[in-house]
């Protein structure tokens, strides 16, 4: 059997999480909510980020696992997509099995895209809450076998200038309470391990950031329901950056992309919404 054929036969044992109103909080602080916003971190009103769905049943580092034949020191997460089934609960008991679902390779010397995916169910009920999709760069690991076949196009963005370009501040401590989710990875508190990856100092997880802009877009219409959310990562975020967030607006929802450093930090971002509002058109 290949390693392609063994990677997408892998089975992962069933992840099992209880969250409460204190964890919902601590998410909304670490994608910069702040205590203004009492409907993200009072109690009273609590209601949760739509992204919260990217750490719930989160199987953390699992490319790192010997038994999956990765490796996990060149892999560097691609995009992540969440898509929700009804607004998600502020507490719960949650389950989910994470599944290797496609390989595209690349060819040797060029890496290898490895996608998964888990679906986050009611622990009791059964009922499917979210799907999460995560799409990772395997650089080291080209030449791993199958079809071949290329991966999806990303959604491309609208060309014409954007309706609206906002600032997204992130926090100096933004990856010290974000790595509190479940990501352990030094990457994002070390600051030896961080030069050492060829940073001159700790840089902000990549679904921070994401979550810092699906928070901003929330607030933009608060009148909505976030069905779907899709973005790529392309550059990276240091605590206390400021993230220039580009926002076309869709019959259907919004396309966005984000600058920092002069850089595209988040490219061939999708929201959908769950209703059919009024967004203006392309």
């Amino acid at each position: 059997m290949s390693r392609y054929d063994r990677l997408l036969a892998r089975s992962f044992e069933v992840i099992e999480q209880r969250y409460e109103g204190r964890d919902t909080i601590l998410y909304a602080l670490g994608v910069g909510a702040g205590a203004e916003e009492l409907d993200l971190v009072y109690e009273p009103s609590l209601r949760a980020i739509p992204s919260l769905a990217t750490v719930l049943a989160y199987p953390g580092n699992w490319y790192a696992r010997p038994e999956v034949d990765l490796d996990a020191r060149h892999v560097v997460h691609g995009s992540e997509r969440i898509e929700l089934f009804g607004p998600l609960p502020v507490a719960g008991h949650v389950t989910a099995v994470p599944r290797i679902v496609a390989i595209h390779d690349k060819g040797e010397g060029r890496g290898a895209l490895v996608i998964s995916e888990r679906e986050i169910r009611d622990a009791v009920g059964g009922a499917l809450i979210a799907k999460v999709t995560q799409r990772a760069l395997c650089r080291a690991d080209g030449g791993i076998g199958g079809p071949g076949t290329p991966p999806p196009a990303a959604t491309p963005l609208p060309k014409r200038p954007a309706d609206r370009v906002l600032p997204v501040p992130t926090a100096p401590n933004a990856a010290a309470i974000y790595r509190l989710m479940g990501d352990g990875n030094p990457l994002h508190i070390d600051p030896d391990f961080a030069r050492q990856a060829g940073f001159d100092r700790p840089i902000l997880h990549g679904l921070s950031s994401y979550g810092h802009v699906c928070r901003t877009l929330m607030r933009i219409w608060p009148e909505r329901s976030i069905h779907m959310m899709d973005a790529r990562f392309t550059a990276p975020v240091y605590p206390g950056d400021t993230l220039l967030l580009e926002i076309w607006e869709r019959p259907e929802g919004v396309a966005f992309r984000a600058h920092c450093r002069g850089r595209v930090a988040m490219d061939n971002g999708e929201i959908r919404f769950a209703d059919t509002g009024n967004c203006a058109g392309d």
